[in-house]
């Protein structure tokens, strides 16, 4: 008589052959293969994205936790901002400053412009003087040779005639102090534009590095695995979090030379994963790569070239992801069927994928 207590022993090793015998099944049917299709061993895996700062600062908070499904655009992380904020609002009021000297320059280009108008018309006012100082002096002339006048007159004449000159130049000269007087004042209006342009460079410059403080995801996926923690200070290009885009997924596997190089891109391919066996999952040759991974020291014959794997990259369809968003993990094992002949029919355990 068995002892009581043991009789879950035999049923356990039943459950346990016939879950073996059917990995087995699945696992190393490809020993069955028809001629045209062809497998090999891969992982799941996708495109990892670093969630990294561009400025140095402190990180103020973490808004999301390992194994969250985030959304493009979605804010996942904050550095602290306080300086920054502290120097945006001192170039808003450098740009009120120069905004404000803009305006005085302007004021200073007016005056001076209505200085050049009065040295303009005292040039007019003494070349008027000197030309009637002239004509006096002419007259006075022919007087003095017909003996009506003095001589003493003619000096005076020739003297103020002199004198009106002299205050032509003089004029002149302050119409020419006016004139720069203005290249000046306007110098000082472009100055200023300039000071509250870069002003207002730097308020833009800022309030980029302010937008930049908060760390966005790039695309939809999962969080991986935080860097940092909050209170931490990072560097230009620390990184806080790693997400993996669960748009962008494939499996990655090595076939050898013979049969890499009769696979084209888009080429059918069945993928079976150790975890979920009973599922095949549909997916399309995307990346066959051009250099051999697996190299022999020497390849000097037929035999030795056959040896050099080439590494496959499947892709799985986006939309068919989509559907099973939570479900789909990186890391995991299995075997991935490729059909290098389109006419070839897939084997039976092989027919039934998952709908896209």
């Amino acid at each position: 008589m068995a002892k009581p207590g043991r009789w879950w022993i035999p049923a356990a090793l039943a459950v346990a052959v016939a879950a073996g015998g059917y990995y087995a099944w699945v696992r190393f049917g490809q020993a069955t293969l028809p001629a045209g299709i062809v497998s090999g061993n891969g992982r799941i895996e996708a495109v990892e994205i670093d969630i990294a700062t561009r400025i140095p600062g402190r990180v103020r908070e973490i808004l999301a936790n390992e194994g969250d499904f985030v959304s493009a655009g979605q804010v996942l992380a904050r550095i602290d901002t306080q300086q920054l904020e502290a120097q945006r609002r001192q170039a808003q009021a450098q740009i009120e400053r120069a905004t404000v000297g803009i305006e005085t320059a302007r004021s200073i280009v007016t005056q001076r412009e209505a200085e050049r108008a009065a040295a303009v018309a005292v040039v007019a006012q003494r070349e008027a003087q000197l030309d009637a100082a002239e004509r006096k002096l002419a007259r006075t002339e022919q007087l003095v040779r017909s003996n009506t006048v003095s001589q003493q007159v003619a000096d005076d004449d020739r003297a103020s005639a002199q004198g009106a000159r002299a205050a032509v130049n003089a004029a002149r000269a302050q119409l020419a102090a006016a004139e720069a007087a203005i290249g000046a004042a306007k110098a000082q209006v472009i100055d200023a534009r300039a000071a509250a342009d870069a002003a207002r460079a730097a308020v833009e410059s800022i309030t980029a590095d302010i937008d930049d403080a908060e760390l966005r995801s790039p695309r939809a996926g999962r969080v991986q695995y935080r860097v940092t923690q909050p209170g931490e200070v990072l560097a230009s290009g620390g990184r806080v979090l790693n997400m993996v885009d669960l748009g962008d997924v494939y499996m990655t596997f090595f076939l050898p030379t013979a049969q890499a190089g009769r696979v084209a891109l888009g080429s059918e391919v069945r993928i079976v994963l150790d975890a979920v066996p009973k599922y095949v999952i549909p997916a399309n040759v995307s990346f066959v790569a051009d250099v051999a991974q697996f190299t022999p020291k020497t390849v000097e014959t037929e035999e030795e070239r056959q040896k050099l794997m080439f590494r496959i990259k499947a892709r799985i369809a986006p939309e068919l992801l989509q559907r099973h968003i939570t479900q789909v993990k990186t890391g995991l094992p299995g075997m991935a069927y490729l059909r290098l002949d389109p006419q070839v029919a897939w084997p039976s355990h092989l027919r039934d994928v998952l709908p896209r």
